[in-house]
């Protein structure tokens, strides 16, 4: 008989704040959905959000307001496993942790995208990312006895070091939609540079701009695309006058899969300087249009990135260096042809489906260490 299984996760799909994470969950839990698994997730609400819905096959329950829904959460995780309505809970590990393991009288899969560590300061208040980092320090006792799915190497050793099981942590890979038409690797492509996901400050996509500002001199007509929305795009939209890039800088905001697609194709490349991610989606999507990326040399990113083969990774914050190796692409035709060759054939590796199966035996693990 399939499991029926819980999803702890702060935001689903709908939720205008909704990032790679939720992606990852949907596409995994969509497909299990579509094989019979009775899945619920327990979400936060927000504004013009209802308080049930279904999205891809899963029954979504939002329980309030950001404020209550924590303390709601861990109230009917409580009760209902109690209640014998789930058989095992899956807990997103990429926000503030749940302590599921406390409450839960089923077993509990931890999904572990990334752990913020240092980096929560760099994106909230001093007061907030000093309680994440806290919250962190109690994972390796709390989830000891947890099976553990990570989406990258970077995140499997994160939890190494701090202490959890590595016999009890997997890898499984993020898939990824393939474009609807195969991009042409074979032909040159106009000196665009594109950046694609949410606009945050960790996200770092000031040194992209600061970046093209070295280059201006040889390249003064190359396009920016920045393509994704978020809280940051104010601060940038004023860097990019301040640099004097505002006539060829493009925010499109939030597009769909072949806008997005569409854009990448015809990128020369794509620019990830983020400090840290959990693997490197929009790496590997830009890879399946042939675009090869440079990004930071941080965890998740050095996974998702294939030094000198699909792209180049760059020290953190390293304008010179992003320069320098943007600048690379954009001067050498043969270079750039010779990179997106090989980012699309790295891209064809991640499959949805296969992390679908991954998860499916991790839900079985994981009721069978409880028994």
């Amino acid at each position: 008989m399939l499991p029926r299984v819980l999803i702890l996760n702060e935001r689903d799909p709908h939720h205008p704040k909704a990032g790679g994470a939720e992606t990852h969950v949907y596409e995994i839990f969509g497909r299990l959905a579509a094989r019979g698994f009775e899945i619920t997730h327990w979400a936060a609400g927000f504004e013009g959000g209802g308080h049930q819905d279904w999205v891809s096959g899963v029954r979504v329950e939002r329980l309030g307001p950001l404020a209550l829904y924590y303390p709601r959460v861990l109230h009917h995780t409580f009760r209902e496993t109690r209640r014998d309505r789930f058989d095992v809970v899956v807990e997103c590990l990429n926000k503030v942790p749940y302590y599921a393991p406390l409450i839960s009288a089923r077993p509990v899969l931890a999904l572990c995208h990334h752990l913020f560590g240092e980096v929560a300061f760099q994106q909230v208040s001093v007061p907030i990312a000093s309680a994440v980092w806290a919250s962190e320090r109690l994972i390796p006792s709390i989830y000891r006895s947890c099976e553990f799915l990570a989406i990258s190497e970077s995140t499997a050793r994160d939890l190494e070091k701090r202490g959890l099981d590595p016999h009890r942590i997997r890898v499984s890979h993020p898939g990824i939609d393939r474009p609807n038409k195969e991009p042409d690797v074979t032909m040159p492509r106009p000196r665009r540079v594109s950046y694609v996901g949410r606009l945050e400050a960790y996200k770092k996509i000031d040194i992209l701009l600061r970046a093209m500002k070295k280059l201006e001199s040889r390249w003064p007509d190359a396009e920016i695309f920045i393509v994704g929305r978020g809280p940051a795009r104010s601060s940038l939209e004023d860097l990019a006058r301040q640099l004097g890039l505002s006539d060829r800088i493009h925010f499109t905001g939030f597009v769909t899969n072949a806008e997005r697609d569409e854009i990448l194709s015809s990128s020369r490349v794509c620019v990830c300087p983020s400090e840290k991610e959990g693997w490197g989606l929009t790496v590997i999507e830009a890879n399946a249009t042939g675009t090869p990326v440079v990004a930071t040399d941080a965890d998740g990113l050095r996974d998702s990135v294939r030094d000198g083969e699909t792209g180049f990774l760059v020290q953190d914050e390293d304008v010179e260096g992003f320069a320098q190796s943007i600048g690379r692409l954009l001067d050498d035709e043969a270079l750039a042809r010779r990179m997106s060759q090989a980012a699309l054939k790295w891209s064809r590796h991640f499959d949805w489906d296969q992390s679908a199966d991954d998860m499916a035996q991790a839900l079985e693990r994981a009721q069978g260490a409880a028994r």
